[in-house]
């Protein structure tokens, strides 16, 4: 009776953490959720269908205009149709020296299928991000075959419970101190300069020549005490 009671207490539990964490992860969200300030990243929006009687026809996921970028190149799903939407910007960005008056402000896939207990993830590859932001916030719309839309739409404030329908929320953080281009110092050559690693060269080079006659000597030694008990063996067989 005791076990029966701990095993229905156990499943209870159970029950309620999913319950309690099933509406969390269903969301529509981009993974992943952080990426460095004034750089690219590769980012996928999962998309999970919600609902047991209908299926996920289209995703649209709408960018932030105050936060223009120069690139967006969305990778091919299969199944899926993509289409890029782009807008005219007041200000044109200025990237390697090339100015770019268009920004994309809208991705939108259809024609596809997500069925029920499951999920699609499509992937957009982008940038420049922000430099002066801590987020991007990109506001998704999901369309049901059964003709119900629903608008990931809401914007997560920080201490405040997490709305019904929250936004993906890309975070940006700064770039780690000395994560730049360009190879550094190996370990052990902090401080030398190119005077000390040429003598550091001929050092090396010199104790290996020396290493090198020093083998070849001890060789011809050998050979020529060879040479010479070979002789001493001829003459007593000819004696």
């Amino acid at each position: 009776m005791k076990t029966s009671r701990v095993s229905f207490a156990a499943a209870l539990a159970a029950g309620t953490v999913l319950v309690l964490s099933g509406p969390a992860l269903a969301h529509v969200g981009v993974q992943p959720g952080e990426a460095t300030k004034g750089g690219y990243a590769t980012l996928d929006f999962k998309v999970p269908n919600e609902r047991d009687n209908a299926s996920t026809t289209q995703l649209e996921v709408n960018f932030p205009v105050d936060q223009p970028l120069s690139s967006v190149m969305p990778q091919d799903v299969p199944g899926w149709t993509v289409k890029v939407e782009t807008s005219d910007l007041a200000t044109p960005l200025t990237v390697h020296g090339k100015q770019i008056t268009k920004a994309v402000t809208k991705v939108t896939w259809s024609g596809g299928r997500i069925e029920p207990g499951r999920f699609q993830q499509f992937p957009l590859s982008l940038g420049k991000l922000p430099e002066n932001a801590d987020q991007m916030v990109f506001k998704a719309i999901q369309t049901y075959d059964n003709g119900e839309v629903v608008r990931w739409i809401e914007e997560p404030k920080e201490g405040a419970a997490e709305p019904q329908n929250p936004a993906p929320v890309l975070k940006l953080t700064a770039a780690a101190a000395g994560d730049h281009h360009g190879g550094g110092a190996k370990p052990g050559a902090e401080g030398k300069n190119a005077d000390e690693h040429k003598d550091d060269h001929n050092e090396a080079a010199e104790g290996g020549s020396d290493t090198t006659a020093r083998v070849l000597g001890v060789a011809g030694i050998v050979i020529g005490l060879g040479g010479v008990a070979f002789g001493v063996s001829s003459r007593r067989r000819s004696a």
